[in-house]
């Protein structure tokens, strides 16, 4: 993610209320690529990422080709039927490399997961001092 575009996130972090160094890991964590990453459909986040941008991935059974979509809640993410990435999705799906965060719900069968609620500080395991980015950014 490029400067210009975390300004945008921190600016809509800061303009919620709220804590904004928790509200900008709350946006960043409900990015679609993210999404894919966190439902275990891919083994890294730039693989997520390769994969919503080269369009595997459907939003509410619309195809989605951004990366940066922010999910809302009760959205439905899923492979899209005639991806050729199924079998690679079904592989990263069995491999089980983490647990699946308390807001998201999977379907390995169907390969699609459901947005149940909106993250909170715990979920976010990547270890970061957000107050630090919220001083950066404020000057």
């Amino acid at each position: 993610m490029l400067e210009t575009q975390f300004r945008r996130y921190f600016a809509w972090a800061e303009a919620e209320k709220g804590v904004t160094g928790e509200n900008l890991l709350k946006l960043l964590e409900r990015r679609l690529d993210n999404v894919v990453f966190r439902l275990g459909m891919a083994a890294s986040r730039r693989e997520a990422r390769q994969m919503v941008a080269h369009g595997h991935i459907q939003v509410n059974g619309r195809k989605v080709s951004i990366p940066s979509y922010i999910v809302k809640v009760a959205e439905v993410v899923q492979l899209r039927a005639t991806s050729k990435m199924q079998e690679r999705v079904a592989d990263n799906l069995a491999a089980g490399r983490q647990q699946t965060p308390a807001w998201l719900e999977v379907d390995t069968n169907e390969k699609k997961g459901t947005v149940r609620g909106m993250p909170i500080r715990e979920d976010i395991q990547i270890p970061v001092q957000e107050q630090l980015i919220v001083e950066l950014f404020s000057k």
